[in-house]
């Protein structure tokens, strides 16, 4: 599978990062079959979160086997310093590993969340801190918050190696700011800022009227899921400048099809890419709307 760098972390991550939140849904066994088949098609990078359910858990026991060849990210929600440190501890725990490659600040969308995590008790100290004892390598963000919540982080974090946030072409046929990720894409890798995408295959929200226990996926919107588009989906998002990998959608029956788009990857011309965009041009926006 093809690889890239990840901004100026030393890491070459493959264009398809493993969202490990697909193993929540699964018995260990399966858990562990699913697991053991992405890294032997040549994944190295995961990305796993502690509101991923039961997902560290399940991931725990491949990575017992595999750990040399996982380039590990967990993150967390918490914006204080003890907070951050209790919610690492309890990651690596539950992981069964001694330390995380890249750590994140999970889903800043609002300002006052930079201001919490910068503040003197924040958890920037508590992630300095422990990149300090070799329990974290690199330091990054997640967001589906506006692109400029995201670029005040990377102002005021100067710590940032890498930034998660969506990019498909729903989002770039959106021309408004608060959809300007595939732009910030570009930015932030000219800084040496490493580029995770999410909600590449994402359609459109799921509809206001639908009952969560009736969508056919478990994801956070819903998701193409013909092979043919889920590969064109693949091939748009990695076709943006600065971007280096994705995620897959998060329902374990989407992973293999996204597995063999990412390990069959084709660039996208530039044609290809407007024709896309001019398509979703009217589609909603599955980027949830944020106050900032």
């Amino acid at each position: 599978m093809e690889t890239r760098p990840l901004g100026d972390t030393g890491q070459d991550s493959t264009v398809l990062t493993f969202g490990a939140i697909a193993l929540d849904f699964l018995d260990q066994d399966e858990a562990d079959e699913m697991t053991e088949r992405v890294l032997d098609r040549g994944v190295n990078h995961v990305d796993v979160a502690p509101q991923y359910g039961t997902a560290e858990v399940k991931l725990a026991p491949t990575l017992a086997d595999r750990r040399e060849e996982v380039f590990l990210g967990c993150k967390t929600l918490e914006r204080s310093y003890e907070g951050a440190w209790e919610k690492l501890e309890a990651s690596l725990d539950r992981l069964g590993v001694d330390h995380i490659d890249l750590y994140q600040f999970h889903a800043v969308t609002e300002s006052a969340e930079v201001d919490a995590i910068t503040a003197d008790d924040g958890a920037l100290k508590a992630y300095r801190e422990a990149q300090e004892e070799g329990i974290i390598d690199h330091i990054g963000l997640t967001s589906h918050g506006s692109p400029d919540v995201i670029r005040e982080a990377v102002e005021r974090i100067p710590d940032l190696e890498t930034a998660m946030f969506p990019v498909n072409a729903t989002v770039a046929a959106h021309d408004d700011d608060d959809h300007a990720f595939p732009a910030l894409a570009r930015e932030l890798s000219e800084q040496g800022i490493g580029v995770l995408a999410i909600k590449t295959f994402a359609k459109q929200p799921w509809p206001d009227d639908l009952p969560e226990d009736e969508r056919p996926y478990n994801t956070w919107y819903e998701p193409y899921d013909d092979p043919a588009e889920l590969r064109r989906s693949l091939r748009f998002t990695l076709a943006q400048d600065g971007v280096t990998t994705l995620t897959n959608a998060g329902d374990p029956r989407l992973v293999d099809d996204i597995l063999d788009a990412a390990a069959d990857f084709e660039p996208m011309g530039d044609d290809e890419r407007a024709a896309m965009v001019e398509e979703r041009r009217s589609d909603e926006s599955p980027v949830p709307t944020v106050d900032i």
